[in-house]
């Protein structure tokens, strides 16, 4: 797939929300977060509704600066963002032990990428859930665009409460999306609902580190604005998502922080110090070239009112993760792998 043009990013501006309506919709999404006055609860019980705004408000932005897989990587040197998603995307797969003809779960999966990816490189059937509608749709056309309609589908549900039986799929993943969860230990209980006995499942996570210290402001302003720019009701604690992890019942295999020995920082492709050609719409030159854009295609009509407002909460969020990675207050790409014991105490 070519990447999206300037024309995609304004026609996908503001997802399933009516063009007239996206200015009343970022109002009311900013209203949600700590850094407008928001409070953390409300977040929290009306999780659904904020996060699908972000997502409609967002994911075309998204597509135009980062393709279609929504995440972060560990990187190596000379490798570029493309290769290191690939491999990121490869080496969840091979940790999960995927097999040909496998049914597999991706949790919160975005317009696909990863399901796409995930699915040709272990040739195993990939279900996308997901419950934006927006971001069904644009996975579709892109899995009809790569062939993949036969392996690759997708869910709309909310992954508090899927609408899957009990013990069906092979193995179950989620790549940077259960930090949107209003209640962690809720969310892979659901997971571990619908995985079968004896299976795994591996996620990155988006977590504060043990070097967050809730009492510094500096701390909690970059938290707020990592919050703010990616739709989040808060961003807990590697030790947090560990114990979630076993409370729901699962058998932890191991867990690292990945970002901890990445050879490239993960933050480097939004860090305005640095150029890419081959990244280039995320550097500064490229992010600021968007916003001028994203103004002139408001200003004639093309773009919804409200599209810059989009941007600059967007511009905030880079702000805030690069400031977490350099201080190693924040990490994208905290990883476990677990299974679900066969039985009761096995």
């Amino acid at each position: 797939m070519s990447k999206p043009s300037a024309l995609d990013l304004a026609t996908g501006l503001g997802g399933k929300i009516a063009k007239d309506d996206v200015v009343s919709a970022v109002d009311k999404y900013e209203k949600y977060h700590g850094y407008y006055g928001g409070d953390e609860e409300e977040r929290k019980a009306n999780y659904s509704d904020m996060v699908n705004k972000y997502y409609d408000l967002v994911t075309s932005f998204y597509e135009y600066g980062w393709g279609e897989s929504f995440h972060f990587a560990a990187r190596l040197k000379g490798e570029s963002l493309k290769e290191s998603i690939k491999r990121h995307e490869h080496f969840l797969a091979l940790q999960l032990g995927l097999k040909p003809g496998q049914k597999v779960l991706d949790v919160g999966c975005g317009i696909g990428g990863p399901l796409r990816e995930i699915a040709q490189f272990s040739l195993t059937s990939v279900t996308g859930l997901n419950n934006n509608e927006y971001q069904i749709s644009r996975g579709k056309v892109l899995n009809h665009a790569a062939g993949v309609e036969r392996t690759c589908d997708f869910v709309k549900a909310d992954f508090m409460k899927m609408t899957f039986p009990d013990n069906h799929f092979d193995a179950v993943y989620a790549i940077e999306a259960t930090c949107h969860a209003p209640d962690v230990v809720g969310c892979y209980k659901e997971i571990y609902r619908v995985l079968k006995p004896g299976q795994c499942f591996a996620a990155y996570e988006w977590c504060m580190t043990d070097s967050f210290d809730p009492n510094n402001r500096e701390h909690k302003k970059i938290k707020a604005e990592i919050e703010l720019g990616n739709g989040l009701p808060d961003i807990r604690l590697t030790g947090q998502c560990l114990e979630a992890v076993k409370k729901a019942g699962f058998e932890v295999i191991w867990e690292k922080d990945l970002a901890a020995d990445s050879p490239v920082p993960w933050y480097l492709p939004l860090d305005k110090s640095h150029f890419s050609l081959s990244s280039f719409r995320l550097t500064a030159v490229g992010r600021l070239i968007t916003k001028n854009l994203v103004k002139a295609l408001e200003y004639v009509g093309l773009a919804p009112n409200g599209s810059q407002r989009v941007q600059d909460f967007l511009e905030k969020a880079a702000e805030g993760l690069v400031a977490g990675g350099k201080k190693d207050i924040f990490t994208p790409m905290y990883f476990f792998l677990a299974r679900k014991p066969l039985s009761d105490g096995q």
